[in-house]
């Protein structure tokens, strides 16, 4: 599935589409048992129904402030990690231990990495995303979610996606028919595995990539840093290590962590201090949102 077809953040409102159904195919003659079949494998798929024999706790979780008051303890989920920033050193250490100009990338340290100690998480080891290739160093999970829940149901309902679009061109539509129905197909589809993701407590999203020369690296990544650990971004941040086998003038990247991808008054949050610090127009630097792996 094409994420460009998922219109994220577009016209539609992905917060209505949990537990309805797809609309019915126009019936076409000429494979009626073939569009049945398939219309009924779609009127069957109800992502409420599914969650609620997968879950758990009964009633949809509860929405989290999108910015947790301080408490008097901290918290560290990457505290035992060597590449990340630790509750016993000040974030000024922090950045002269690990400056993103001039630490090298390796298996030891593959990202640099802060979080912010007022929002609890699970330890980095505990985490489900361990397990998978590419999501090792993504943001920290949240307790309770099932993050395997997701991709159990997200690869049955794409399994059914492609069985729908394959079918379609059975039923004798025009080119221009299919197509658009193919687009709104995958559109669902993506609503429905994040409203999934969404249920399942895997909601953290990856706001606002920011890409940086190596002249202004450590200086954008302090500031981020700053103010990740003081409760004013996101969950968490992290930065790209210098990689020698690749063009130094090669942007590097920032990523920072919002609690919930949905809440979109915290994504303009975090996106509105992030222009405060004159980290997005004064640097004349695109800048990029998707939800977290």
């Amino acid at each position: 599935m094409d994420p460009g077809d998922s219109d994220f953040y577009g016209k539609r409102d992905v917060s209505k589409v949990v537990g309805r159904r797809q609309q019915p195919l126009t019936h076409v003659p000429g494979d009626e048992e073939t569009a049945s079949e398939l219309q009924a494998r779609v009127d069957r798929l109800d992502v409420e129904e599914w969650r609620q024999q997968h879950m758990n706790y009964p009633d949809r979780p509860q929405r989290r402030p999108s910015v947790p008051a301080k408490t008097s303890r901290l918290h560290n989920p990457y505290a035992n990690v060597p590449y990340a920033w630790h509750l016993t050193e000040t974030v000024d250490d922090f950045l002269e231990r690990l400056p993103p100009a001039t630490t090298d990338v390796s298996e030891s340290v593959p990202w640099i990495f802060i979080c912010n100690p007022y929002i609890p998480r699970m330890k980095k080891e505990d985490g489900a995303n361990q397990s998978i290739k590419g999501s090792e160093d993504e943001a920290p999970q949240e307790d309770g979610s099932k993050l395997f829940l997701v991709i159990e149901g997200g690869m049955e309902r794409l399994e059914l996606t492609k069985s729908f679009i394959d079918g379609l061109s059975k039923t004798g539509k025009s080119k221009f028919a299919i197509d658009k129905e193919t687009r709104l197909e995958r559109r669902k589809a993506a609503e429905d595995i994040l409203n999934l993701a969404h249920a399942a407590k895997v909601r953290a999203g990856k706001v606002w990539m920011l890409f940086c020369s190596l002249q202004e690296v450590n200086e954008v990544w302090s500031v981020v840093a700053k103010a990740t650990s003081n409760n004013e971004l996101g969950i968490a941040a992290k930065v790209a290590p210098r990689d020698r086998s690749q063009d130094a003038r090669r942007d590097r990247l920032i990523c920072v962590y919002t609690v919930d991808f949905r809440d979109k008054a915290d994504v303009g949050r975090v996106l509105r201090k992030l222009r405060q610090l004159k980290l997005v127009e004064a640097r004349g630097r695109p800048i990029f949102y998707k939800p977290g792996k």
